[in-house]
């Protein structure tokens, strides 16, 4: 249902802009607005569709599918959220308006059913049956590293802008309203890379922790990185600002490396998480990095010969001793156009 609202939306701005280059153009950033239909869409419609897409097929096959549903809503209900306060506010048509409004509560009350369902089915899985596996430790490093590089990236942005943004923008770039004007189904831009900072940060403390999460997480994360990335640099070559890097001033080059940065970053990441995970132990839980817990083997028993933990007694030869107990059981959005 959340996929084909996405669609809804996506196709009906393709018709009204007369072929899908115009949106392309608007989501780039590189349209010229004069005489120009504004879509009520951005790119963040996109990467949900292609998460939901990936969550529908997840919840059928993947042994990761509670975590699949639970990070999916969870996304879903903070992307659209802003819609609440922000889709009264924006001119446009009523009946498309009406839509909007209908489309927003669908959402949240979509993304709130799907945290329900993955919690309720959370289990404890049977021995022998397939683990919900997390990255495993240089996976989990490699993306705790990237992410947290995006996240500083786009915290750094944000701190730069209100020294460039007209007087009197903020809080509407996090809030929406006027002067800022909002895709009538998106949140304010501000709230979007709030958003994807926190994911990326969650994301990639989970991958190093190896926790299951962290994959769906994670590949929607690059999702979004990668999207900036893209449409960053597609505007890099629309205005073939490559040509000019060395005549930009530096804080136009910071930007275009940015660019090129998020669409490395996007893609390392989704080909990190994108592969299977590292196997837990049977009958235990991963150790704190996604593998083997510190005496070299699974959270039950320690490795022959060496010692255990305080209290664990050592398997006897059947017929000898006392019986056996149990053993021991976790782009960037780039700088905003001026005003």
């Amino acid at each position: 249902m959340l996929a084909l609202t996405a669609v809804a939306w996506i196709v009906r701005d393709i018709r009204a802009a007369d072929g899908p280059g115009p949106v392309w153009e608007y989501w780039a950033g590189t349209a010229d607005l004069r005489d120009f239909v504004r879509p009520t869409t951005t790119s963040t419609s996109l990467v949900l569709l292609l998460a939901y897409a990936a969550a529908a097929v997840a919840a059928l096959r993947s042994a990761s599918a509670a975590s699949v549903l639970i990070v999916t809503g969870v996304v879903t209900f903070v992307l659209r959220l802003p819609g609440v306060w922000t889709v009264a506010d924006i001119p446009a048509p009523e009946e498309l308006s009406d839509r909007a409004v209908l489309t927003t509560y669908v959402a949240l009350v979509a993304g709130l059913a799907l945290i329900v369902v993955g919690a309720a089915g959370r289990r404890p899985v049977p021995q022998g049956e397939e683990r919900p596996a997390g990255p495993g430790r240089g996976a989990g490093v490699a993306v705790l590293l990237l992410l947290g590089l995006q996240a500083v990236i786009l915290t750094a942005w944000e701190i730069r802008q209100p020294f460039v943004f007209p007087s009197g923008f903020y809080p509407e770039w996090f809030i929406g309203g006027e002067p800022l004007h909002t895709p009538l189904i998106e949140g304010p831009p501000g709230w979007i890379t709030v958003t994807l900072i926190l994911m990326s940060l969650v994301a990639a403390v989970g991958a190093v922790a190896g926790a299951a999460l962290a994959r769906p997480l994670g590949l929607i994360a690059g999702g979004f990185i990668l999207a900036s990335g893209v449409l960053g640099v597609a505007r890099i070559i629309h205005f073939e600002l490559y040509e000019r890097f060395t005549d930009l001033d530096i804080e136009a080059q910071l930007t275009l490396l940015s660019h090129v940065c998020s669409l490395l970053i996007g893609i390392v990441v989704i080909v990190l998480l994108a592969r299977p995970g590292a196997e837990r132990a049977p009958g235990g839980t991963a150790g704190p990095w996604g593998g083997p817990n510190s005496w070299g083997g699974g959270w039950g028993a320690p490795v022959p010969g060496q010692p255990g933990p305080q209290g664990y007694q050592q398997p006897q030869a059947p017929g000898f001793g006392p019986s056996q107990g149990g053993g021991f059981g976790p782009p960037p959005s780039s700088p905003p156009p001026r005003w």
